[in-house]
């Protein structure tokens, strides 16, 4: 059956592969591979893919290495440093700032910020504005 030929679906005629020991372990397109190839293409990548990881982690090491063997560190300045004002010598210095407790002031009570009826009808202001009405839709009617 060697040299055989079919129809494909188009009608061109196409050669018919037959199984035989030669090539019953892989399928091939018109490349037959051998197992002895196949294991020296496999070591191949292999090589390939080891060199690649052995250049990325020598990068790296060598940049691990120039960043810490800086010998003159530099630090960026993003604005200029303060210079004082030409007659600050003869100019008073600001007052200190007062000192706190941290405990809080008893001579003003707290306040509500919505004071209760009797407080309005003497007079004392709400300190926020009256909240918004809420806006509602007519009830669903039932069928």
């Amino acid at each position: 059956m060697a040299g055989a030929w079919r129809p494909d679906l188009s009608g061109n005629p196409v050669p018919v592969h037959t199984l035989t020991p030669a090539n019953q372990f892989a399928v091939t397109n018109g490349d037959p591979m051998s197992p002895d190839d196949r294991k020296r293409a496999y070591r191949k990548d292999l090589l390939l893919a080891g060199a690649l990881v052995a250049a990325g982690l020598a990068v790296a090491g060598l940049s691990a290495a120039n960043l810490n063997a800086g010998k003159h560190p530099q630090m960026a300045q993003a604005t200029q440093p303060l210079q004082s004002t030409p007659g600050a010598e003869t100019k008073p210095s600001a007052p200190s700032e007062p000192t706190t407790t941290g405990a809080r002031p008893t001579e003003v009570p707290p306040e509500p910020a919505r004071p209760d009826a009797e407080a309005q009808k003497a007079g004392a202001q709400p300190a926020l504005p009256p909240a918004p009405a809420e806006k509602t839709a007519a009830p669903i009617k039932e069928r």
